[in-house]
């Protein structure tokens, strides 16, 4: 029997492509077309195969005839001959070489065709023995970094992780599956992806039902389920594709609230609760609170009704870390997180005039579709070459065409004018001041160098962040998640300057990106910065992706007052005039 393709598994076989065409040394767009189809195929919230059956596939965003053609083959036959044909090339065990944060399919390439590394044994071997020395650019510092990730790819290998997003995407099926069925009383996401951390390794879902059996009869019989992990009473772990697991864990009706508290919390926060429930009298575990003085049992219909019975304000799931919030919540003193609905703009999207895949008025649409206020246009500006970006002259030319917009949306909608320049390698800028000023707010970034060293690349982001045309620093660490570490800088300086500045530091929504992390959201915000949420939309599904920003910001945190683009855009305009 022919295997069949989850949506997922599909996308993960396109990333593997790109990843292995990229250390092939294959030309850049071919590459980037490949991880965009990958991106957008991950993100669908219908089948593949009814895609491919009802001749709608080549409307996916990005899907042209020859990577179209492929999924086809691949749904429809269980196999793909042009991957097939590329690991016989390109050995397949390059991957993991190019998880290691300090390598990346570039320098796996020299590795593999200079050394003839292939491995993790023998790459640790020629590191060991300072052998990667020969390679141009593999200093004794880049050698210690690498044995430093071979042990953390050991350790927590990236295939045994994912990212929010598409661990999300898998839960919200699985969840919408099951949660309408007779048999089963509530369903909700536990653990990490409900603490909405940026990586997941398992995925956890809870369930309260008084038949258990049913619940994971279907559990099992699901058709994204390639194996059955585990199966008990409680518990059953099953694996979707080559290695996501998932554990569902079935309670009683009566334990949901101490339930879902319990395997929510982080291993830190859930050993002080318990900790803070004990000095009060009760011992708190999964199926429910219990006095200890008189071996009385206590229910929760939810969470909220437990924390408040301890005494404590409710504990949203972003902050169950176990970083203080006990005491906040004691004190009456958490803050009042940031909500979905505060954000009235996306202050960072594409369009066809650079790599975006939509044109402006589509892009436009879909913001207002998903309620947005107001958006800023913010395509590359020209220098970052592979997306044949805009110049001043294009500036000139969609700003025209952003005008007449507004004037069709009277006011329904404002799109307001921007870019995307890029931070040289020098701290300049691609765009000359007298084009920056001309329009309503500017975004820089830095995706190119971030390797320089450390002074370097810190005074390169400061001299980018003091130009007073500069509003936004857009996904300031540049890391792509499981790709690329984000760049060895001095972030308290660079925070430092973007306080005294004014300078708004971007959190990226883009599952891949999620930049800044929450760690460093917090500390950005310990040194008064402000901050706006941006999907970084290259497709109008991509506006969706405010769900993730908005989790990053409650993980670290922030309110309403620390995000900016929850102000009206006359207020933001104004602000930035002043």
């Amino acid at each position: 029997m022919e295997k069949v393709y989850s949506n997922r598994e599909v996308s993960i076989i396109f990333e593997k492509i790109a990843t292995l065409l990229e250390i092939k040394g294959e030309n850049r767009f071919k590459i980037i077309a490949y991880r965009r189809a990958a991106e957008n195929i991950s993100s669908l919230g219908k089948d593949l195969k009814s895609i491919t059956e009802d001749g709608t596939l080549r409307d996916i965003p990005g899907i042209g005839k020859a990577i179209g053609d492929k999924i086809y083959e691949l749904i429809s036959t269980g196999k793909l001959e042009f991957y097939e044909k590329l690991i016989s090339e390109v050995p397949e065990s390059l991957l993991v070489l190019a998880e290691i944060p300090e390598l990346g399919p570039q320098r796996v390439r020299m590795l593999w065709k200079k050394l003839g590394i292939s491995d993790l044994d023998v790459l640790e071997e020629a590191a060991r023995n300072k052998n990667l020395q020969k390679l141009d650019g593999f200093g004794p510092k880049i050698e210690s970094n690498i044995l430093s990730g071979i042990q953390k790819v050991r350790k927590h290998p990236f295939q045994g992780r994912i990212s929010l997003g598409r661990a999300w995407n898998t839960a919200s099926v699985i969840i919408e599956k099951m949660k309408d069925k007779p048999w089963l009383d509530k369903i909700s996401p536990a653990g990490s992806i409900r603490r909405m951390k940026d990586t997941i390794g398992d995925i956890d879902i809870l369930v309260a039902s008084r038949d258990a059996e049913r619940v994971m009869e279907f559990f099992v019989g699901m058709e994204e389920v390639h194996e059955v992990i585990l199966r008990g009473k409680t518990k059953t772990s099953i694996r979707i594709g080559s290695h996501l697991q998932v554990d569902l864990r079935v309670i009683a009706p009566e334990s949901w609230g101490t339930a879902l508290q319990y395997f929510t919390g982080n291993q830190e926060h859930n050993v002080q609760i318990r900790e803070f429930a004990l000095d009060r009298g009760y011992s708190l575990s999964e199926y429910c609170l219990r006095a200890t003085s008189e071996d009385k049992e206590i229910f929760f219909e939810n969470e909220r009704s437990l924390y408040e019975f301890l005494g404590l304000s409710y504990i949203p799931p972003e902050l169950r870390q176990g970083k203080g919030e006990i005491n906040l919540a004691r004190n009456g003193e958490l803050p009042e997180l940031l909500e979905l609905n505060d954000i009235r703009g996306d202050l960072q999207f594409h369009t066809n005039w650079s790599d975006g895949k939509a044109s402006l008025e589509e892009m436009a649409k879909a913001a207002m579709q998903r309620g947005l206020e107001y958006i800023l246009v913010t395509d590359h500006s020209h220098g970052l070459g592979i997306t044949g970006g805009v110049t001043p002259d294009d500036l000139v030319e969609q700003g025209r065409e952003i005008d007449l917009l507004n004037e069709k949306y009277e006011g329904k909608m404002r799109v307001l004018k921007g870019v995307e320049v890029e931070v040289k390698a020098d701290g300049s800028l691609d765009l000359k001041d007298q084009v920056l000023g001309s329009l309503d707010l500017v975004v820089a970034a830095v995706h190119s160098s971030l390797r320089q060293e450390r002074e370097r690349i810190t005074e390169r982001y400061i001299r980018a962040i003091e130009n007073p045309y500069v509003h936004i620093l857009a996904h300031p660490t540049g890391r792509l998640i499981g790709e690329r570490d984000g760049a060895d800088a001095d972030w308290d300086r660079i925070f430092k300057a973007a306080a005294s500045t004014g300078t708004l530091l971007e959190i990226n929504a883009t599952p891949q990106r999620l930049d800044l992390p929450d760690n460093l959201v917090r500390r950005a915000r310990e040194l008064e910065c402000r901050f706006v949420v941006s999907t970084d939309a290259h497709v109008m599904e991509h506006f969706d992706f405010l769900f993730f920003g908005v989790g990053v910001a409650r993980r670290a945190g922030l309110t309403a007052a620390d995000i900016l683009n929850t102000w009206p855009w006359e207020k933001l305009i104004n602000w930035k005039k002043g």
